[in-house]
């Protein structure tokens, strides 16, 4: 079985060991009653928004038997790790994922199924799927609810040994960084092994191991399943993360009973903040072995039984207060002050590392053609600013250069100034450099954009800031 022991704890994404044994126990015997259960197949759409809410994501799974997702929405994690992230998944997990419909298809009944499977020399292949998008967080002042209707794999006792369901979210930074888990955060939905009749809803921040955040296992707790096992029956899990309270609060429910909550108040503000200031992305997928199926008795081995799917029957994001799913401008940056790169609110292909610039902190880097990122509430004031300034680093291959571009609103929009930028002696290698802009007041998203006629990383970016 494979592990994570070579990987420095501190560097790599370690799923809970989850300390709740007895009610993982207590909950054994109705997970073995309900073995012979039959599989339903009732499918529902994903509900009407109740008033005050928007829908702001919807997968029903509809669609023709034996094809895959719709690949506007999802995109699929394969092999045993994300490139350059930690082996196995940072989990210690066995299966190596796959994008075949064997693995990843919707069932033609309005579902979703993710089937792991093993081949005669007993190697475990599976499925695990993300959203696109990575932007998914409440308005200033308002609410988001995360949603799916599931029943987890209808495998229970030995022949569940080592499966693995989850229903979960990553912080936006950690697609294409994949080092700085835990402090990026993590909110595990739904997460189920062994077949057991119990579910665990999980919040991790902080460092690891140990932390404000009690890591590797989270700030986490456990619930059953009522009426019809996990395994026999679909099951609505749900999260929501509330910025109209005081503390503000990520709740976790099951068919609608609020069983977790976790509130700001509960680890310090820089743990909470480097957890929540940014969008998050959705993962479905269904691990075989690993850290968490280990601390229940361990697997897969030669007993468990492959090809019992997790069915999806949606997953719906709502939100609720403010627009939209992320913060509109509400005038927290300013304009004339460095504007410190690492600090986004959301991104694409843009990683983070330490810098070695005055001051110290993170860049961002990794910036290729197509890359952005985006900073929310930007005041320029009623006297419009004219110039825009960026401290970059470039350690590109000859003839590799591009653009940096400054777009307001909306990462489509045409840019209100540019500089070119190549090869600066490193990519530590730092200078500031001006560019003209169109003149600017009030509050806007700014977008940082990068483009390049070469798919190869041409900057990296410290800070910025604009001038009159």
């Amino acid at each position: 079985m494979s592990d994570t022991s070579g990987i420095p704890p501190a560097h790599r994404r370690r799923r809970p060991l989850r300390r709740t044994l007895v009610a993982v126990l207590g909950a054994l015997g109705l997970a073995a009653a309900a073995a012979l259960a039959s599989v339903p197949a009732a499918n529902a759409s994903a509900p009407t928004p109740p008033a005050g809410w928007t829908q702001v994501f919807l997968d029903d799974f509809n669609g023709a038997a034996n094809t895959g997702v719709n690949t506007s929405n999802w995109q699929y994690a394969t092999g045993t790790s994300y490139p350059g992230g930690p082996a196995n998944w940072g989990t210690g997990e066995v299966e190596r994922m796959t994008n075949s419909t064997s693995n990843v298809s919707l069932d033609g009944n309005g579902n979703l199924r993710i089937t792991p499977l093993r081949d005669a020399a007993g190697n475990w292949t599976s499925g695990r799927i993300e959203t696109n998008r990575t932007d998914f967080q409440p308005p200033a002042g308002g609410k988001l609810r995360v949603e799916a209707r599931i029943q987890v794999p209808n495998v229970t006792g030995a022949a569940a040994k080592g499966y693995w369901p989850a229903f979960w979210m990553l912080g936006s930074p950690y697609r294409g960084d994949y080092w700085n888990w835990p402090s990026v955060g993590e909110l595990d939905i739904m997460e189920n092994t062994q077949g057991l009749n119990t579910i665990w809803a999980t919040m991790h921040c902080g460092t690891a191991p140990g932390g404000p955040c009690n890591e590797n296992s989270g700030i986490g707790t456990t619930t059953s399943c009522a009426g019809t096992t996990c395994q026999a029956g679909f099951h609505t899990y749900r999260m929501e993360w509330d910025r109209s309270t005081s503390p503000e609060e990520i709740r976790f429910y099951l068919d609608g009973t609020n069983f977790h909550t976790v509130r700001a108040n509960q680890v310090d503000a820089t743990t909470w903040a480097n957890a929540t200031n940014h969008g998050y992305f959705i993962i479905l997928n269904v691990a075989m072995g690993g850290a968490f199926p280990d601390a229940f008795g361990g697997g897969p081995d030669s007993g468990t039984q492959p090809g019992h799917p997790m069915l999806v029957d949606y997953v719906q994001v709502l939100s609720a207060g403010g627009s939209g799913t992320t913060p509109p401008p509400t005038g927290t940056r300013d304009a004339y002050s460095a504007i410190q790169a690492e600090s986004y609110d959301g991104q694409s292909g843009v990683s983070t590392e330490s810098t070695s610039d005055a001051g110290g902190g993170q860049n961002i880097g990794s910036l290729a053609n197509g890359d952005w990122a985006l900073f929310r509430g930007v005041t320029f004031g009623s006297t419009a600013a004219t110039q825009f300034n960026a401290r970059v680093a470039s350690g590109a291959a000859g003839g590799v250069s591009g653009l940096v571009e400054v777009r307001l609103d909306s990462r489509t929009a045409t840019p209100v100034g540019s500089f070119a930028v190549g090869n600066t002696g490193g990519w530590q290698a730092w200078r500031t450099i001006p560019a003209n802009i169109s003149s600017v007041t009030g509050t806007h998203d700014v977008y940082l954009t990068f483009t390049s006629g070469q798919p190869a990383d041409f900057v990296n970016v410290n800070w910025f800031n604009f001038g009159r």
